[in-house]
């Protein structure tokens, strides 16, 4: 992150769409935001690629279905490459394959193009900081997806969490595999959403959880949700 005149954080971001009508705007408004630098706009992942290796770039918002190389494969190839750039996913598309496939390769937030601008900058933020921003319409995906693959009635479950998971981060699971986002948690058990983070990382670290969909899959299959 570079850092403004009054010393605040700003950060660098590359918006990749293949079409121009929905690139340039997008990056002329995000560009609005006093935080945040667009620094390219690229109309495939090839470049966004070269964008982010001429950096430095903090954030890339990043369509999924672009010629060239589309965005799976470019976040995927982000991760490999440049792990400490941020993919928030901004598409038209929320079926399970876009979304777990998107996730699957390292986004940190996926929302649809019904996003508004405060909850594509929120994202961006949230990205940066190493948080999980997902569509609520995504949230409901992914838990009707993991519902559907959870155990069946009576079969053994609550057995694929540690057992030395805190009664405290039992319920920020259980939260999320609710679909409430980080706030929400924060508001539901009265603490603050620097204590949520402080939880969900201990808690994904001693579940050995990869990100937020996993985060509910496992919630689901333990019965938490």
């Amino acid at each position: 992150m570079s850092e403004q005149s009054d010393g605040a954080k700003q950060l660098r971001v590359v918006v990749a769409d293949d079409q121009a009508a929905v690139r340039e705007p997008l990056a002329a408004v995000l560009g609005l935001a006093e935080d945040i630098d667009v620094v390219a706009a690229a109309a495939d992942g090839s470049e966004v690629l070269a964008a982010v290796a001429a950096g430095p770039v903090d954030v890339v918002l990043m369509d999924l279905r672009m010629p060239v190389m589309d965005g799976i494969e470019t976040t995927r190839r982000l991760g490999e490459e440049h792990p400490d750039v941020a993919v928030v996913v901004l598409t038209t598309f929320a079926d399970d394959d876009s979304i777990l496939g998107a996730l699957g390769a390292g986004a940190r937030g996926y929302l649809t193009k019904n996003a508004g601008r405060q909850d594509i900058t929120r994202a961006i933020r949230a990205a940066a900081a190493g948080q999980s921003v997902l569509d609520r319409e995504v949230q409901d995906r992914l838990l009707a997806t993991a519902r559907t693959k959870a155990p069946a009635q009576g079969q053994v479950r609550g057995q694929s969490l540690p057992e030395d998971l805190t009664p405290r981060e039992r319920e920020v699971l259980a939260l999320i595999g609710q679909g409430l986002p980080n706030r929400g948690i924060a508001e539901r058990l009265f603490i603050s959403e620097a204590t949520v983070k402080t939880h969900i990382n201990n808690l994904f670290a001693k579940a050995d959880i990869r990100d937020r969909a996993d985060a509910v899959r496992r919630a689901i299959e333990a019965g938490l949700a």
